[in-house]
């Protein structure tokens, strides 16, 4: 895990950065819409990419008046088109690894003769 997906913001530190109230903070988690890790003694942890995910919500609600609704689906809208790109870009590198070993082929052979 690296440090930016570590749990280690206490709620009301996460609320203090954010400027909201920690019920917000439990609210979007009741939504689903954040999943903080939780300590043995079932503290809420959060991560610099739940607070930058916070920040998106707080963005989709608060600047364009998305509903917590609308915000689940842009949200998982937002992770799909994410995982998308990821195999694009795996795609990508695939296919150029495929067009350089041809190309090398191609010039064995042509220089062979």
């Amino acid at each position: 895990m690296n440090s930016y997906d570590e749990p280690v913001y206490l709620i009301s530190v996460v609320a203090r950065i954010l400027e909201i109230h920690p019920q917000t903070l439990r609210q979007y988690e009741k939504e689903g819409l954040i999943a903080p890790g939780r300590t043995d003694g079932k503290m809420r942890l959060y991560s610099q990419r739940d607070i930058d995910k916070i920040k998106t919500i707080l963005r989709l609600t608060r600047d364009l008046g998305v509903n917590l609704a609308g915000v689940d689906i842009i949200l998982r809208l937002k992770e799909r088109l994410d995982e998308l790109d990821s195999m694009l870009d795996e795609f990508k590198g695939k296919a150029e690894n495929s067009v350089k070993v041809k190309q090398s082929s191609y010039e064995i052979i042509l220089f062979k003769k």
